[in-house]
């Protein structure tokens, strides 16, 4: 369940190492990337009035935006985009139409959390191992070569889980922001008149003299604010308070120092814009700056790939993805999954995006696009939520969120100049997830069709087979069907091949529901079928650890004997025959048929012991 909503020092330094790791390390590359591509003269104004903006867009997209609007639209505690999603569509679950769009919107807005996951560790790690750079330039050829081996580490040890190392993520970022903070003092002791830029004066009368440059650099401006979706994605697990206390009382303040660091250190000294985090440091700290900075970043990648596996987890029991393996790494955590797939899938795109890219500075060129459309998504979801949920006045849904939009949107607008240089590789991934999730979505509304089309009732079959009833064998058979009411083929292709039928029969099926946590008192419905059989409907949330035998315990107090040793599970399984005309294009009939082949995972997705799986055959037309 969620985490209970404490502000102790625990759980602020815990927020402090999983919610704040990506933006934490965005000041090692932020700052460079906007003076990289020359289109800003390099000026002392111009050097104001860049801290200005960094210092405002955080003010204004992290603290106001995120740290005050968005973590009040909690889903029953619990946050992130598919919160945000299930939130949102059942607001409107009165308007199919606009509920359709809103699911679609945010269906896209998850798929380009894979884009982001990619690009994130890559441009992170990358950024930090380039300090070997300002250590020696003899050390430069090393950079790419070090860099996979550290990414190829961290996807190699999530198999056995990060409970081990995952106590130490707090302090070592702690450490971080700490660091971070003392380089940027000291650094503003040598130019105090830097703290100027505090005003929002020197951020517009920029962007009234350079209105066109502004536009172009909001796309590096927007890496500043690098993770900020992280705030809300982590809710569930750490609550409002401590999130909103390390933010205000630890993180911002040490990414404001740093930054006022680098621009004193600017004033001082302009040929250190090549790489002004590292040029902050003396040369006695640089390799003890280097590995921190690594391992900052390798925490910071580490709280996003544990973050796919979660949204995996829950768009699958939302039913847009087949059920994958998924291993648990805890067996005192819920929360500590493993999904095979998903890592060594995320682990080839990055080994792809650093060997293409080849420098953080070419990365940052594909990276914005992604983020900036997900965090317009979360503004307009937060619209729908704050009206239709909140039931608040028209005007005021739109005074509080129309800014935000357009802040949005405009560094939306701003990263599209960037689709060419790299900003489509993002695009191409959460695309290409994006196919996937509505193809089977959609593929397995349209077997269902067929299958209730082709379907028998259940109770009129169960009536007829026992007018002369097979023989019965010991033990218990639950028969796992998508559709209640309806004879599951596993039940047919036993009675005509094995001719028997077992002394208690249950027919289960799972409901998974737009809410995070179905309590256990809520978790199951029984109805007699009579002769020892029992139809059950088990629901979860999208949150919700899937333990189907767990589940069926509670059986027993209605009447049900669950036996492990002598119960058998069926699944059936069916093969996907494509078909033109199905109501999608051939291709994605093709698609669908593919990867409800390559879907091996129910088993272990429901928590069924292998060995008492029973796989049947039947095949379906789509």
């Amino acid at each position: 369940m969620s985490a209970p909503k404490s502000s102790s020092a625990a759980l602020i330094i815990a927020a402090i190492g999983v919610v704040y790791g990506d933006i934490g390390t965005s000041v090692l590359y932020a700052m460079k990337e906007v003076f990289a591509h020359g289109h800003v003269e390099f000026t002392i104004d111009n050097v104001y009035g860049i801290l200005s903006m960094f210092f405002w867009t955080l003010t204004v997209i992290v603290s106001l935006k995120y740290v005050v609007l968005v973590l009040r639209a909690d889903n029953e505690g619990e946050g992130g985009l598919v919160a945000m999603l299930a939130l949102a569509s059942r607001a409107v679950h009165d308007k199919p139409k606009l509920r359709q769009v809103l699911l679609l919107v945010g269906i896209f807005g998850t798929s380009l959390f894979y884009g982001d996951g990619v690009i994130t560790p890559a441009i992170s790690v990358l950024s930090a191992v380039e300090g070997l750079e300002v250590v020696s330039p003899h050390f430069t050829e090393f950079v790419i070569p070090v860099t996979l081996v550290v990414l190829f580490c961290l996807f190699f040890v999530q198999k056995s889980g990060t409970a081990g190392i995952g106590k130490f993520f707090g302090p070592v970022t702690l450490t971080w922001f700490a660091v971070i903070a003392v380089l940027g003092v000291n650094q503003i002791l040598t130019h105090p008149e830097i703290l100027k830029a505090l005003s929002p004066y020197y951020a517009l009368k920029f962007m009234w003299e350079n209105p066109v440059t502004s536009f172009i650099i909001l796309g590096a401006t927007v890496l500043c604010v690098t993770g900020a979706e992280a705030l809300y994605a982590d809710l569930g697990h750490f609550g409002k308070g401590p999130i909103r206390i390390a933010w205000f009382s630890v993180v911002m303040p040490a990414l404001t120092l740093n930054y006022f660091g680098q621009g004193a250190l600017l004033l001082e000294n302009p040929e250190a814009v090549k790489n002004p985090f590292f040029n902050m440091a003396p040369d006695w700290a640089l390799i003890p700056l280097v590995v921190l900075a690594t391992a900052a970043t390798v925490i910071a990648s580490q709280a996003l790939i544990t973050g796919a596996f979660s949204v995996t987890r829950q768009v699958i029991q939302l039913g847009y993805l087949p059920r994958l393996n998924i291993e648990h790494t805890s067996v005192r955590t819920a929360g500590q999954i493993y999904i095979p797939v998903v890592n060594w899938g995320l682990f080839v795109a990055i080994v792809l995006a650093v060997v293409m890219f080849r420098s953080s500075d070419n990365l940052a060129a594909a990276y914005g696009i992604a983020v900036t459309t997900d965090m317009l998504i979360t503004t307009v979801l937060t619209f729908f939520v704050i009206r239709y949920a909140w039931k608040l006045p028209l005007a005021l849904c739109i005074a509080s969120t129309a800014w935000f939009f357009v802040v949005d949107f405009m560094f939306f607008a701003s990263n599209l100049l960037k689709l060419h240089k790299g900003g489509w590789f993002p695009l191409m991934i959460g695309g290409a997830v994006f196919t996937l999730m509505i193809t089977w979505k959609e593929g397995r509304r349209l077997m269902g069709e067929v299958q209730r089309a082709d379907s028998i009732d259940l109770q009129s079959f169960l009536d007829s087979v026992f007018v002369s009833p097979p023989t019965r064998v010991e033990g218990t058979a639950v028969f796992l069907t998508a559709e209640p009411g309806v004879v599951p083929n596993a039940l047919l292709h036993n009675l005509k091949h094995n001719k028997v039928l077992h002394d208690q029969n249950m027919f289960v099926t799972v409901r998974n529901h737009e809410v995070p946590w179905v309590p256990m008192d809520k978790r199951i419905e029984i109805e007699a079928l009579g002769h020892h059989c029992w139809q059950i409907t088990v629901h979860y949330g999208f949150k919700n650890d899937i333990d189907l035998p767990r589940a069926l315990e509670n059986a027993r107090m209605r009447g049900c004997q669950l036996e492990p040793m002598t119960t058998s599970y069926f699944l059936s399984r069916d093969v996907v025959i494509p078909t033109i005309g199905s109501g999608m294009a051939p291709w994605r009939e093709k698609l669908f048929a593919q990867m409800h082949h390559n879907a091996s995972g129910a088993a272990d997705f429901l928590g069924l012991p292998n060995n008492a799986v029973v796989e049947l055959g039947s095949k379906i037309e789509i």
